[in-house]
């Protein structure tokens, strides 16, 4: 028994009574053609069953109709307990929103030694914050691949396209919650790399504490240095400044080593110390205490870095840098004294 014959651009053609190349301008929407024709074609390929040959049409245009999704954190904090979490919520809404617009999306994750890159055959690239010189930008630029990062790479603003994630705003949202809560001695411990969230981020805090005067409390760790890192910063910083009552752990991995280091040293979340962070993932979440932290509505984000790669791509420059979502902070437990006689009323009730 032979299989069907696969129906081909002809088919559809024949049946839709237009011609081959008014075919693929209807299906694939380049050229004009007539609102009535193009619904007649698109009625004949469903009707046929007709899928088109994406090697054939790869030849044909040279393109891959695939882009790239490139994670930029190292392991020790784009691993662990949220498993990518924020690479991965920004993947699951790029995927879906290139999908829509005929392009299938591959993601790089953070490794240990940066891949070739070349390997990949993509038509463009959407890179996850990339710090200041960032390798995997600077290598799909030799390439010649198109390039939109998705918060501004430093030093690279006017040659890279970006979603602006509003990082200052973010910094000033944390911070102002901590002195709300009656925090008056705020640390901040933040990446050592050169990254636009952490400038925007310490610019604030610098603003912040002077017109508050308050003492500049700066911890700068290695990103390597993950959980770990936030621990051991959190127990020097009881040493150093034993009156320190909140702490701006803009790493959410930080943070987590922050709530051990406190716990440890016997101090009460947020009795004695509020702790805030950044991501609103799942270490944030499970932490316990739960973690004050922002809403940075990734999925909106990474649909407007789709659609900036996207329109860069076809040659449409007219936009360098698209405003990210307005970020909305979720105070939970970590900052937030709970009024338990309040509760117990409450539930008495």
């Amino acid at each position: 028994m032979g299989s069907e014959k696969r129906p081909t651009i002809s088919d559809v053609a024949r049946v839709a009574a237009v011609s081959r190349t008014t075919v693929s301008h209807a299906l694939n929407n380049r050229g004009y053609v007539d609102p009535g024709t193009k619904a007649r074609v698109h009625l004949a390929a469903e009707e046929l069953g007709y899928r088109p040959n994406i090697r054939a049409q790869r030849l044909r245009t040279g393109s891959a109709q695939t882009l790239g999704l490139v994670a930029s954190m190292p392991a020790s904090v784009a691993a662990g307990p949220s498993k990518l979490g924020f690479f991965m919520e920004v993947a699951a809404s790029a995927a879906e929103t290139a999908l829509l617009s005929g392009f299938a999306m591959i993601l790089v994750p953070p490794l240990r030694e940066r891949p070739e890159l070349d390997q990949f055959d993509i038509d463009g690239a959407v890179v996850v914050e990339p710090e200041e010189n960032d390798p995997a930008t600077g290598r799909l630029r030799a390439l010649g691949v198109p390039v939109v990062s998705l918060g501004r790479q430093p030093e690279a603003e006017t040659e890279i396209p970006y979603i602006d994630m509003q990082s200052h705003r973010t910094g000033n949202l944390l911070l102002e919650h901590l002195f709300e809560q009656g925090s008056r001695s705020i640390a901040l411990i933040i990446g050592s790399q050169q990254r636009h969230s952490y400038i925007d981020v310490s610019r604030a805090y610098e603003e912040f504490t002077a017109e508050h005067h308050l003492e500049s409390l700066v911890i700068r760790l290695d990103e390597e240095e993950g959980e770990d890192g936030g621990y051991r910063a959190a127990l020097a910083l009881l040493e150093s400044h034993p009156e320190v009552d909140g702490i701006c752990a803009l790493v959410d991995a930080f943070a987590v080593g922050v709530v051990r280091g406190l716990h440890e040293s016997g101090k009460r979340i947020p009795a004695d110390v509020r702790v805030v962070t950044r991501y609103n993932g799942l270490r944030a979440q499970t932490s316990v205490p739960p973690l004050t932290a922002v809403n940075l509505h990734l999925a909106d984000a990474a649909d407007l870095a789709v659609d900036l790669l996207l329109e860069h791509r076809s040659g449409n420059r007219s936009r360098h840098v698209v405003l990210g979502p307005e970020p909305e902070l979720i105070p939970r437990a970590s900052s937030v004294m709970v009024d338990r006689s309040a509760l117990e009323q409450n539930s008495d009730s």
